[in-house]
């Protein structure tokens, strides 16, 4: 299953280290692995839809929804409900390959509808992470402030007393 953790986990992939990006994802044992931890098959076909399902969904976070990519992703899912002593469950149809991707993007769509504006790039034009704000007043702008909060606010401070 894919909870707000994951779906960061997912979206966060793709960091900058040592002023390098780097795709955690780009190694097919690393990416089983997180699949395997989600419920996932982790087959060769289904690492490469997480892998674009992942790439569809930074974008979208960053700007514009790519509508047409997530309409093919979700072409013929279907959720239906199961009900039973335990309650209603919804029951996600996909052919196996596309399941987990189609989870990713559901758990995105979940996030946009719960929490409105919350999930958003990093202010830091140099980070390539994702936050969710939990905040109350919906103010985080950083992915953590012990680094790029910090990094920029140093940075800032050292421009004014340049200029001065």
């Amino acid at each position: 299953m894919i909870d707000e953790r994951a779906l960061l986990d997912a979206l966060n992939s793709t960091p900058v280290v040592n002023d390098r990006p780097e795709d955690r994802w780009a190694d097919d044992a690393a990416l089983r692995r997180w699949a395997h931890e989600h419920g996932g098959s982790g087959d060769a076909a289904a690492l490469d839809r997480l892998r674009t399902a992942r790439d569809v969904l930074q974008a979208a976070t960053r700007g514009p929804v790519p509508e047409a990519e997530l309409r093919r992703m979700l072409a013929g899912v279907r959720r239906l409900p199961e009900v039973d002593a335990a309650g209603l469950r919804w029951q996600l149809e996909a052919p196996p390959e596309r399941l987990l991707a189609v989870e990713l993007v559901l758990a995105w769509y979940d996030v946009q509808e719960r929490r409105p504006g919350r999930l958003r790039p990093c202010g830091n034009g140099e980070c390539r992470l994702f936050l969710l704000d939990r905040s109350r007043a919906n103010t985080a702008r950083w992915c953590s402030m012990k680094t790029c909060g910090n990094r920029l606010k140093a940075r800032r401070h050292q421009e004014r007393a340049r200029q001065t």
